[in-house]
């Protein structure tokens, strides 16, 4: 332990030392007459851009590459006979800037006047409009009158799919669409075509966008020629207020801004966090929020002896809830936790269980993993997302991260261009939007690596920090153990597990927010060999069979839509979802992230735990908290860090953690298969989704098509 905080404390020292001979290089440049220390290595833009001062620009952004051919960034520099692109010039020695002077007023002005050219007037009926950059730098630059009078161009429309409409005759080329498609979302479906005015972008030929980032294109341009399609003409952003929250749909938890208009949602954006999302997301978080408003549960419904629900009144519902509780014995008593169910409502249910001498749980999302909630370095991405810029290995096993986490995917995609990450596959061989070596998809070729017989595992031993990224679909198998414990065996025989350097490259990457919030609380799934007579599920809809719920258990679904859940339900008590209450979540690598309530829920409904907390009072026996903050001082008894927000706690004991357990199961022949089919309707939310449903039409035309089309 000593030695580990002295290497701890070398690295720290020799970043200091870094930073100080980066202190030491920095150069002396003239901005405005203003001296500014730089680094030698800094753009025009960026050294202006950390001295405070603004430049207008189009093509350039931040985590784009440089383009330069806007041109809008242009500034005058000293003994220069022209003026310069501040975005791909670099700095020099002694070199002085000028922003402000009336030479790189009339250049800017030159360049506007040109964009406006075939730039149409759609100002008034533009969705951009209040978040366009061209307005906002042509009040500043434009001149009163054109002095064009050729007709503008006009450019036909491109149809990218539901998710981005086009109004091309509006674009004016700055390529940052393009750029995107390449860097981050890995498809070169995007390009230009044509010379000077006859100039256009688009696919080349005649086809949708088919990547799961392409919301992200409406962010980054910068005028109103790609556009939210589903938000398209709804409302102005004069007229929204903005909450900031996070997104459950994908286990990374990015974090999401919220616009509502009165009580309605109407659109969902990223917020920037450099360790999680970036600035960007995911198509399924940013459009799937309209199934909020589909097949909601509003009132409490009882199933009668013909099989109809009939509604109830809250205290009738609780009441009938109480007796079958109070009826049967605590061993059998199950309660389900779903893909979405948050700390506190898991919590409660946790604490009523347990008032009735239960503790038989299950976690469902989209099956049953065999995990132990004992360490967590067992079940957490124990490198946290940015290590995948460190590793230089990565072993994928049974897993599509360009399904399953689009965020991630992009970061492994980068990581593999500017870090020259190599990639390694045991399972379904899919289109990740990079190269990687397929070792194959059958699941004795772990054991193999395990052993040192698979030519793969030299190659591991002899990686700086490799990784592990194991999807939890794996653990879901009949021989998860026997998976999970030849995972332990190779990160233990290589420098996975890396004490020295402070590395622990074993991730597992789960699909369900709820699987992760229950493993926290110290929940490990298991039911007694007592057949259940009560069941009760807690926002439970997928992976539901009738063969795990017995003829005669009464099942109490708690949860927000009509879905598989409400199914096999003999009571219902409508609950919130993520939108409409304020509760704590657990991201795949242990950060804690909160949402906020934005929406009250449909009249009738409740927060699950304030249902839970009800119904222990009408049992007799009344939980000890009465309200959230309550309810969080009891998570924090449980679990101190889940107050810590925003914060991961760190995983220890890692070589303990992930010791291999002597186990006779061994592993079967059986290949790995897909853990999602269908990226945009993977729950109950997203399944009411009309915006989901589009796209899953769109851009899976041979599965969805009828047999007629056929």
């Amino acid at each position: 332990m000593i030695r580990f905080s002295l290497k701890k404390g070398q690295q720290l020292l020799k970043k200091q030392f870094q930073a100080f001979s980066t202190q030491q290089n920095l150069i002396e440049i003239f901005i405005d007459d203003v001296p500014h220390k730089v680094d030698p290595s800094a753009t025009i833009f960026q050294a202006c851009y950390s001295a405070g001062v603004i430049i207008p620009r189009f093509c350039y952004h931040e985590r784009l590459a440089v383009a330069g051919n806007c041109r809008m960034c242009l500034v005058e520099v000293e003994k220069s006979p022209k003026p310069v692109a501040a975005c791909a010039a670099q700095v020099a020695p002694g070199m002085r800037i000028l922003t402000k002077s009336e030479k790189t007023r009339i250049a800017r002005g030159g360049v506007m006047e040109f964009m406006l050219a075939n730039h149409p007037l759609d100002c008034p009926i533009c969705d951009q409009g209040g978040e366009c950059d061209l307005q906002d730098i042509s009040e500043q630059y434009g001149y009163g009158d054109s002095r064009h009078n050729e007709y503008k161009r006009a450019v036909e429309d491109k149809n990218f799919g539901p998710l981005v409409a086009t109004s091309m005759n509006r674009c004016i080329h700055c390529t940052r669409c393009i750029r995107f498609s390449d860097e981050y979302a890995g498809v070169t479906e995007l390009g230009t075509s044509g010379r000077g005015r006859n100039t256009e972008i688009g696919t080349y030929i005649d086809k949708m966008i088919t990547s799961e980032l392409q919301g992200n294109l409406a962010d980054i341009c910068p005028v109103g020629a790609l556009t939210n399609g589903p938000y398209a003409f709804t409302s102005r952003p004069w007229e929204l207020k903005s909450y900031d929250s996070v997104d459950v749909f994908d286990t990374i938890i990015p974090l999401i801004q919220i616009d509502t208009r009165g009580a309605e949602i109407m659109r969902v954006l990223p917020r920037i966090h450099e360790e999680v999302n970036e600035e960007w997301l995911n198509d399924k978080s940013r459009q799937a929020f309209d199934g909020l408003k589909k097949q909601r549960l509003t009132l409490p419904l009882a199933r009668d002896a013909q099989g109809n629900f009939t509604d109830l009144y809250w205290a009738d519902a609780i009441q009938q809830a109480a007796k079958k509780l109070q009826s049967v014995k605590g061993e059998e008593i199950v309660g389900v936790i779903g893909e979405f169910a948050d700390c506190e409502s898991i919590v409660a249910l946790k604490d009523l269980l347990n008032r009735f001498d239960s503790d038989n749980f299950e976690i469902r999302g989209t099956g049953v993993p065999q995990l132990d909630a004992d360490f967590r370095a067992n079940y957490l991405f124990n490198s946290r997302i940015t290590g995948i810029e460190e590793a230089d290995v990565l072993l994928l096993v049974g897993t599509n991260p360009k399904i399953e986490s689009p965020l991630l995917n992009s970061r492994i995609l980068r990581a593999t261009r500017k870090n020259n990450l190599k990639v390694f596959l045991v399972g379904p061989a899919n289109d990740l939007t990079y190269n990687y070596v397929h070792l194959g998809n059958n699941a004795s070729i772990l054991d193999e690596i395990a052993n040192g017989t698979h030519p793969f595992a030299a190659r591991l031993k002899s990686a700086k920090l490799p990784m592990i990224l194991t999807g939890a679909g794996v653990l879901e198998r009949v021989d998860g153990n026997a998976i999970h414990n030849a995972l332990k065996k190779i990160a233990q025989n290589s420098p996975v597990i890396n004490p020295q350097q402070g590395w622990n490259g074993f991730n597992l990457l789960h699909k369900d927010v709820g699987r992760i919030n229950a493993l926290e609380l110290g929940i490990t799934a298991r039911r007694s060999s007592v057949p259940p007579k009560v069941v009760i599920l807690l926002g439970v809809d997928n992976n539901l069979n009738a063969q795990d719920i017995p003829k005669d258990a009464f099942v109490i679904y708690i949860g927000s839509h009509g879905d598989e859940g409400a199914y096999y339900a003999d009571l219902i008590l409508p609950g919130a979802t993520y939108t409409e209450k304020n509760g704590t979540y657990i991201s795949t690598e242990g950060r804690v992230q909160t949402t906020k309530l934005v929406a009250l829920p449909p009249s009738g409904a409740k927060s699950d735990w304030e249902i839970l907390r009800a119904l222990s009072e009408e049992c007799g026996c009344a939980l000890p908290y009465d309200s959230l903050e309550e309810v969080r001082y009891r998570i924090a008894e449980l679990a101190p860090h889940l107050l810590k927000y925003d914060y991961i706690e760190p995983t220890v004991l890692g070589q303990v953690a992930l010791k291999p357990e002597s186990s006779k199961q061994t592993i079967s022949a059986t290949p790995f298969r897909d853990l999602i089919d269908n990226f945009y309707m993977t729950d109950a939310i997203s399944r009411q989704s009309v915006t989901m449903a589009k796209c899953s039409t769109a851009f899976n035309p041979h599965k969805f098509s009828t047999f007629k089309q056929l």
